[in-house]
């Protein structure tokens, strides 16, 4: 019995441990207040145009990256420390100008660009920096089907969450999201000092291990 429990552990640790940290990274939730700032206006038709090319676009890139991502960085010469300090720098920034009232609503775009899916929705907000160099850590760490998998996973929560997004609203109110927006913000910021902090310590124990 323990036998078994333990091989089946050993077989799901890896797509659950990659799914909480692509989970962090997505952040579903964060991303609701900024939808719906956004789709004030818009007609139902729009609204579902918009989330299927956010959810599109952001799943694409990040699976695309999962397979390319570490041949272009190696091609043009940046290593992974590189690019989380570099990742990690923007998504402080961006969590940073987020939580100032006077810049969220107005960060990105026009809410109603017919774009608006792709960017910034899909990306940067989707699929970040926070995603993507994730994405490469899980890949080395636990392999590419268990990445996938979760990364999928964490894709279908981002279109349920923003076609339930009214759903949201009414059972934490305005307040309630204006709060857990807060949080979320922070939790990036934090994210992103963490990668920074990664980045530089891979950096300094490289030599040490070489």
């Amino acid at each position: 019995m323990f036998g078994s429990f333990e091989s089946l552990k050993e077989i799901l640790g890896p797509y659950l441990m990659t799914f909480i940290a692509l989970f962090v990274a997505v952040d579903a939730i964060g991303n609701i207040p900024i939808f719906i700032s956004f789709e004030e206006g818009m007609t139902r038709k729009q609204r579902t145009r918009v989330i299927i090319d956010s959810v599109t676009t952001a799943t694409l890139l990040a699976v695309a990256f999962m397979f390319v991502g570490k041949w272009i960085l190696r091609f043009i010469g940046i290593t992974i420390p590189d690019f989380q300090i570099a990742g990690g720098a923007l998504l402080f920034v961006i969590a940073g100008r987020l939580l100032l009232p006077a810049t969220a609503k107005g960060l990105y775009a026009d809410p109603h660009d017919k774009d608006l899916g792709v960017f910034p929705l899909g990306t940067p907000l989707i699929t970040g920096p926070a995603v993507l160099t994730t994405t490469l850590l899980m890949v080395d760490r636990y392999g590419m089907a268990a990445t996938f998998v979760a990364l999928v996973a964490n894709m279908l929560i981002v279109w349920f969450s923003l076609a339930k997004s009214d759903f949201f609203n009414r059972l934490l109110g305005r307040g309630g999201m204006r709060a857990t927006a807060k949080i979320m913000y922070i939790l990036l910021a934090a994210i992103g000092v963490m990668m920074v902090r990664r980045g530089i310590v891979s950096i300094i124990a490289s030599p040490l291990l070489d």
